[in-house]
């Protein structure tokens, strides 16, 4: 294995609309799950590094499925907290990005 990364930052839930579609023309979104720490561990996890990402997360549904998404790329997760209840949140379609009003979900 290679050497020991580890990334300390925010994971942010992106909702982008399927396809070349816009905001009013979709009934559904794609989740992405993503951050630019979280994007450099993934990327060392996928040349072979040990990769760990901290951050805190809350500990619904939604923090655990951003800890399933790092998980799934081979991202350790031991040293992510749990707590609070928000995850920030943006929005992609059809090319555009928009920022949540509130920032967080």
């Amino acid at each position: 294995m290679g050497k020991k990364v580890v990334t300390l930052g925010e994971i942010m839930l992106r909702l982008s609309t399927p396809g070349n579609t816009r905001f009013v023309q979709s009934d559904s979104f794609d989740v992405v799950y993503g951050g630019g720490e979280a994007n450099v561990a993934v990327s060392c996890a996928n040349y072979g590094h040990e990769a760990y990402f901290v951050t805190k997360l809350p500990k619904h549904e939604i923090g655990q499925s951003a800890v399933n998404a790092l998980r799934k790329y081979g991202v350790k997760t031991d040293f992510i907290a749990r707590g609070g209840d928000r995850v920030g949140i943006y929005y992609l379609g059809n090319r555009r990005f928009y920022a949540s009003q509130q920032g967080y979900l």
